[in-house]
Parts: C-alpha cells; structure tokens; sequence
C-alpha cells in the first residue's frame, strides 16, 4: 500500500500533500495493461487524485479528475476517495509513440496540449461541485497547477512523477502539491520556489527511497513543517452487483426486456476493474419494475 501525508508549516501559511503511489500505480497497470507513456499519464492522473482526495472532509466524499484532450491516449479518468484511495482508466491503454526531447516519455504527447481537464467533487450535496480549465501543457502537474490558479484562486505548485522500467512495470510513482495559505508574503514564495527548484523529480525521490514525509518537508524545510494527518492509499475499485444492477435498471423497462430477449447472458464489465457481472434473462426480467 502507498502512504499519504498532510503537513503544514508552523505558522499556517504553507500546506503540502505528498503521496507514494508507487502500488496503486502498479495496479492500474496491470489491470489496463496500458503501454509505457500511458501508464506515465494515468499514473500522474491516480497521484493527483489521491493528493486532492486528501484534502476531502466527509468519508463518503469524492474527486474525479477527468482529462479530456486531442492525444492518442483519450480521455484519461480518475477517481479518489478522501481517504486517497484511487481508480481510473484510459480510453486507450496503449499508446507508442516516441521519447520527448529529453528522451523521456512523451506525456504531453499522448494526452494532447488540447483539451479540458474536468474536476468534479462529489460532497454530498444534490449536485456535484464542477470546476474545468483548459489543458496548459498536457504534462498533468502543470494542469493541476494552473487549474488551482484559475479556478480556485489558490496559488499552488504540483509534482507528479511515473518511472516505468523497460518491462512496462512501475518502478516508482508519487508527487506532492504544495498551496499558500491566506497571508503567506512574498518572502514565503520565494523560499518555497527555492526549495522546490532543488528537489529532484518526484518519481526519482520515491525511487531512491524517500518517504512522503521526507519529500513534503523537503517542499517547506525553513518552514518548520508539521505533520497534519498520514494514511495509506491503494487502488481501490468499489464496484458491486448492487450498483451494476441500479445502472441496469436506469436503462428502462423495454430496453431490459430487449436484452433478456436477445442474448442467454448479459456481461458487464468495470471500467475500473477486471471484475465482470453476469445476468441471465430471468435475473434481466426480476429487474424490471
């Protein structure tokens, strides 16, 4: 299981949120069996998620993120509770396409500088919360971060990272979201982006074995960072057969007796998971109402 962590500095003016998300990663790979580029761009998708889940009041709360752009890979889907438990999946898992001009993977590339980055919170209330900014660079972080400026007027740094070893596994995967509080000066930002422009790339941190901790109190060393709350965090898909059988019925009575009639067995398979929900023509019947 990856760990999550909440800190804050002692004078309340700066929080950061930083996550290992290494195992959850991992599963998502192997589940979508996605190619290198795109398990790198899911994968900062799940750690986004996790970190902003984080920041969630009530258990039974949500955060989608949704990023839609003109790249080979689709639309991009994730999904965190507010524990920082994640799900999500790519359009198209497998993506090839060449190394960037650093001889990295090409994330921009297969997402698209194109688009829209949706993020949808789920609160309770009788509608979600929906906020959306266009895609600034199709890096992901860059995304977050412009979206908490435009959209949330909060001033923010984000840190993603996915290193995939040669045989499509997940080496490494984390990243960390550092905001302002109300009444951090200039002074304040300045330190911060001097810590920031000395730490190593997040995936390389978690590689070399650093904590969340570490790597959160690295983002506000001067700030004599405290420890808010730390908690685990794994790829978790709620799926059931209560809820596949609600979205079955939410299709209406004739379009249920058309399927009993049609086919002697019905799948349904998750988006999310390799779970697959079966129905017989009679189960198909007993649900229409």
């Amino acid at each position: 299981m990856g760990k999550v962590i909440r800190t804050i500095s002692q004078d309340g003016g700066v929080m950061c949120c930083a996550v290992d998300s290494t195992d959850a990663v991992a599963r998502a790979e192997q589940i979508h069996q996605t190619s290198a580029t795109v398990t790198a761009a899911l994968g900062r998708l799940l750690t986004a998620a996790s970190i902003m889940g984080m920041q969630l009041k009530g258990e039974g709360d949500s955060v989608t993120l949704r990023l839609a752009g003109d790249g080979p890979a689709g639309t991009l889907l994730a999904v965190s509770d507010s524990s920082g438990n994640v799900k999500g999946y790519p359009q198209n898992p497998v993506v090839e396409i060449p190394l960037n001009r650093y001889g990295k993977l090409d994330v921009a590339g297969a997402v698209g500088k194109n688009g829209t980055l949706y993020v949808i919170r789920d609160i309770g209330l009788r509608e979600p919360y929906i906020g959306q900014t266009p895609i600034v660079s199709g890096e992901i972080a860059e995304d977050i971060t412009h979206y908490y400026a435009v959209s949330e007027q909060i001033p923010t740094v984000c840190g993603l990272g996915v290193l995939v070893e040669r045989d499509l596994s997940v080496l490494a995967a984390g990243g960390y979201l550092v905001q302002l509080l109300p009444g951090a000066d200039e002074a304040c930002i300045e330190k911060l982006e001097e810590n920031i422009n000395r730490m190593a790339p997040v995936s390389t941190l978690i590689h070399e074995g650093k904590t969340p901790q570490e790597i959160a109190f690295m983002a506000l060393d001067g700030f004599l960072p405290q420890v808010l709350d730390e908690g685990r965090m794994e790829y978790r898909c709620d799926c059931s057969r209560e809820r596949v059988e609600r979205a079955l019925i939410s299709l209406g009575r004739d379009e249920l007796l058309a399927m009993a009639e049609e086919q002697p067995l019905t799948e349904v398979r998750c988006h999310f998971c390799p779970r697959v929900h079966r129905f017989s023509p009679d189960e198909l019947r007993g649900l229409v109402k």
